[in-house]
């Protein structure tokens, strides 16, 4: 399942040598608002766009129209981004797995931060949802329920891929890692120190493991 945001995407061949393998065949398509512009770079045809119209244009929302492209406008004064209300839309599909492009870059640091903050909407629990750029791919661990087995994240890339890990709102608890240069081992993050700053991949795949709390999971590739 693919969202595309209004943010900088980058050009196919630059995701495609960022992070290899990043687009499933047949993915679904969702566009937010004036992340449909991203289409067309991407090679991605849109199966379904939501917005307030504000990025996109009338023009442009009539070409979706004249496209057989569903669409869904709101009301510009909502309480929710386009890009929320795009993951609503793609949850609907009930995927296993979401890539939103186009939500970390841009001029207003205040939608890359809001962005970052949609990857702990309840909604997406248990779900693989990634933000991915050319210079990052940024998930979030969550720590299981209650006595549940500790949460686990498979990290796959280049041997020498950046691996930062981030504590979001307090410690992240039991941190164990695999395939890192700098192991962890049942260790704690403590919120607000950048002790799981710039890591280094020394595997394919590299793990980390969660006991308890959250962890921002961001991931800057070696070809940077």
């Amino acid at each position: 399942m693919i969202v595309l945001a209004d943010g900088a995407a980058g050009s196919r061949a630059a995701v495609d040598a960022a992070w290899p393998g990043w687009l499933e065949a047949d993915a679904k398509v969702v566009a937010a608002d004036g992340g449909a512009h991203h289409a067309g770079e991407l090679g991605l045809r849109i199966d379904r766009w939501v917005g307030d119209g504000d990025s996109l244009g009338e023009a442009g929302i009539a070409q979706l129209i004249a496209e057989g492209i569903p669409v869904d406008r709101v009301r510009p004064d909502k309480d929710q981004s386009d890009t929320e209300l795009a993951l609503h839309a793609a949850l609907e599909w009930n995927p296993t797995a979401i890539t939103v492009l186009g939500a970390l870059g841009g001029p207003r640091i205040d939608h890359a931060l809001a962005n970052l903050t949609l990857l702990a909407m309840p909604a997406l629990a248990g779900r693989d949802v990634r933000l991915v750029g050319v210079d990052a791919r940024v998930r979030l661990l969550r720590a299981p329920a209650e006595d549940g087995e500790p949460t686990r994240a498979e990290l796959d890339g280049r041997v020498d891929d950046l691996v930062t890990l981030l504590p979001v709102g307090g410690d992240a608890i039991g941190v164990t890692t695999t395939g890192l240069a700098f192991p962890l081992g049942d260790e704690t993050l403590i919120d607000g120190l950048t002790r799981g700053l710039s890591n280094r991949r020394t595997a394919t795949v590299a793990t980390v493991t969660l006991r308890g709390g959250r962890l921002l999971i961001v991931e800057t590739p070696a070809t940077l």
